[in-house]
């Protein structure tokens, strides 16, 4: 009955178009003054200790980092360098949008700046150069969604935080995960693009290629730095994130010089604001889990799951259907903060690998970024090309298709997942 409560409250306050983060708040609030004895002030306690972990301090100098990369020519260097390796084949624009997208994923931890930083350049250019806008956007839309599957990712931060699991492993378990989707996606470009026979650029030679190398270095470095940073124990990853902030800052106002040091304030206000709103999310998101501990309903679903005898398969199942039903109604940092704790001691019990669930949700979470109604790389991708919604929906189909095979592929075999970290001491 519990559960049935807090859900009805939760779901009609969002149905009134109230922000979710609110409505998580309001939820709490309201079944803890009708339904408890428990004091209404701690609830300002919860608020506070739900973001007082360190590894939460991560997003918003990821955040930064990508801001001062995305504004800095990084994206720029590194299509130019895409290009030159994959253009001559078919639809190697695209092909090169694809590369670019898994480059810049590497730095970001953003499925939204992935879209803004590559699409923003590339699109005019696809254009331009004769391919349909729909096949540039659907390449774009989905591409980006690397942004949080290759590590550094936010959402990977954010499962982390919500299950207690070890950020470093969930990076390292991202890697193999997010060059093998980022090579379907290109393959499926290539076979959409040699089916319509779409333009192939000029075979650039490698003389062209290291001098395209040498002006993406900079950028590049800086997946070397935080993974392999993490990796030797150098640093943390909230310490990894607040390097790559202060690497971003040099490389973009002293390196490339592409900002002035008079924008800096600008790429300033546009991360507080970005963080404000995430980390605002994760404060009302930490109290409906409180919620939901109290009421002791992770244990309950538990409880019924396993007596209805669901096992792994049929779990994991359930899981990624409800998780796909969650993008369509909400962003993926309240779909993790929301779901993870009632999923993930299931998942224990069910002898499911935490960093095997945790890419399992980050997959998911990518998926919903790129299909309607609440994609956001979507809406993202529609203020670069002025396409519609719908417009945007049917041309990002093959790729989705190509999405959700992988999901199958990533969820049922779990040493895709979790054999990097295994190999290399981190699990």
């Amino acid at each position: 009955m519990s559960t049935a409560v807090i859900l009805f409250l939760l779901i009609a306050l969002m149905l009134t178009g109230m922000p979710i983060s609110i409505s998580l708040g309001l939820t709490v609030l309201s079944f803890l003054y009708l339904f408890t004895h428990v004091p209404i002030e701690s609830v300002a306690l919860k608020l506070f200790t739900g973001i007082e972990k360190f590894e939460i301090m991560a997003i918003p100098f990821f955040i930064l980092a990508g801001n001062f990369l995305t504004h800095g020519g990084v994206a720029r260097r590194m299509i130019h360098f895409a290009t030159s390796m994959v253009g001559h084949f078919y639809g190697g624009l695209g092909l090169s949008g694809v590369v670019a997208c898994a480059l810049f994923a590497a730095i970001s931890g953003s499925s939204p700046a992935t879209v803004v930083a590559i699409g923003s350049i590339l699109l005019p250019a696809m254009v331009k150069a004769g391919y349909p806008m729909k096949f540039g956007a659907g390449v774009v839309t989905t591409a980006g969604g690397l942004g949080i599957l290759i590590p550094p990712s936010i959402a990977m931060i954010i499962y982390a935080v919500a299950t207690n699991s070890s950020i470093g492993a969930l990076f390292m378990a991202g890697v193999i995960p997010g060059l093998l989707l980022a090579v379907l996606l290109g393959v499926t470009t290539w076979y959409v693009a040699r089916k319509n026979n779409y333009p192939r650029q000029r075979k650039a030679s490698w003389a062209e290629r290291w001098k395209a190398l040498r002006e993406a270095i900079w950028g590049v470095l800086l997946v070397v730095i935080v993974m392999g940073g993490i990796y030797s124990g150098v640093f943390t990853p909230t310490e990894a994130a607040a390097v790559a902030a202060v690497y971003a800052f040099v490389i973009a106002i002293f390196v490339y010089k592409d900002m002035q040091l008079k924008d800096v304030p600008k790429v300033l206000v546009s991360s507080a604001n970005m963080s404000a709103m995430l980390l605002y999310i994760i404060t009302n998101a930490a109290l409906f889990s409180f919620l939901m501990s109290y009421q002791h309903v992770p244990e309950e679903m538990a409880g019924w799951m396993l007596s209805q005898g669901l096992g792994q398969v049929g779990f994991l199942l359930m899981a990624n259907i409800l998780l796909l039903a969650a993008g369509n109604f909400m962003e993926p940092s309240s779909i993790i903060l929301i779901l993870a704790p009632i999923l993930f001691p299931i998942a224990i019990k069910l002898g499911i690998d935490p960093i095997h669930f945790g890419i399992i949700m980050t997959v998911n979470m990518e998926i919903g970024m790129c299909h309607p109604p609440v994609g956001l790389n979507l809406y993202v991708a529609s203020g670069i090309t002025k396409m519609g919604i719908t417009e945007l929906t049917v041309a990002v189909w093959p790729w989705l298709l190509t999405m959700l095979g992988f999901l199958v592929l990533v969820t049922y075999w779990a040493p895709l997942s979790i054999w990097l970290p295994k190999a290399l001491g981190m699990m």
